[in-house]
């Protein structure tokens, strides 16, 4: 990416007061530097994210990619010898001139993300800055034959995660229902119902009579509990569920149910709802829920497939 100037130099850079972070690079004599057989200039090394880099001019522009007229500047990953086989990186980083009038380092609007490797160790700018512009101390690029380049450089740390999803040709449904009678005599903070199996998985429903949480003393809290040790490692079930009362008046009637399409996994392998329903509906004689001091639970399950993830 090149620069364009129009009126201003200011219709392409953006100034701020900070300098660079990580490093500066400051040129006596420029002129004198641009006369001589030094094609390019390299500076020393410097470190960041672990990496050893250079910062790299060509006060009469890097021919090679086009930069004839322009002040060509470019990062070098250094060092690579120390690198392992099969090295490479992802990094951020912009480069930075000084305006001595204005006291500010302008750069380019956005920084630059580079994949840098064996075969690629330099990136950069090759039309950084038109040298017309550079060369007219009004800009204050270069005052009294001096000019102060700088880089930032963010190293972008590989934590890459791989998903890989598997679906059944068939769906895979289970359905488990579960009379509780006397409902009164349910005093616990909790019940768990028998394990049942539903897609190749154990599951069970756990419900809270009075409430959990949010739920307490206002609701019913229903959850869909999974078997943790019928999941194989980093695994996780792509998973339609429904938890119901059912209408013990109307057995075609719509239930009162929870649904979902979810994932459960190892992390999150209890799923459902604090305020699942309010205990007034289920209390009240004119629902079809709580009948004769029983109330019947259904839990649904359909396994849709399976994700695994690798590191």
């Amino acid at each position: 990416m090149g620069l364009r100037f129009t009126n201003s130099k200011l219709d392409v850079f953006k100034g701020r007061e900070a300098p660079p972070t990580h490093y500066i690079l400051k040129i006596q004599s420029f002129n004198l530097f641009s006369r001589s057989f030094l094609e390019k200039y390299s500076s020393d090394m410097f470190d960041v994210g672990d990496y050893k880099w250079r910062l790299t001019i060509y006060p009469c522009g890097n021919k090679d990619e086009g930069g004839q007229g322009h002040i060509s500047i470019f990062l070098t990953l250094a060092n690579t010898s120390s690198l392992p086989v099969g090295w490479e990186l992802h990094a951020m980083f912009n480069f930075f001139v000084y305006d001595q009038n204005r006291d500010k380092y302008f750069s380019l609007p956005d920084n630059q993300l580079r994949r840098f490797h064996v075969m690629k160790t330099e990136w950069g700018e090759a039309k950084f800055l038109e040298l017309q512009v550079f060369n007219d101390s009004s800009n204050g690029y270069l005052i009294d034959d001096a000019c102060v380049f700088g880089a930032e450089v963010y190293v972008l740390k590989m934590t890459r995660k791989a998903e890989y999803l598997s679906t059944l040709k068939e769906p895979n449904t289970g359905i488990y229902t579960w009379t509780i009678k006397p409902f009164s005599a349910f005093t616990l903070d909790h019940y768990e119902s028998q394990w049942f199996v539903a897609g190749g998985h154990k599951w069970r429903i756990i419900f809270y009579p009075r409430g959990n949480g949010i739920g307490k003393g206002n609701s019913v809290s229903a959850f869909l509990s999974l078997d943790e040790s019928t999941l194989p490692p980093d695994t996780r079930l792509v998973v339609r569920y429904a938890i119901r009362v059912l209408d013990q008046n109307e057995p075609k009637a719509d239930p009162f149910e929870l649904r979902e399409e979810i994932h459960f996994g190892a992390s999150f392998s209890v799923l459902g709802a604090q305020k699942f329903m309010p205990l007034a509906k289920l209390n009240d004689p004119k629902q079809p829920y709580l009948v004769g001091d029983t109330c019947v639970m259904e839990a649904e399950v359909t396994l849709f497939g399976t994700v695994s993830t690798t590191s």
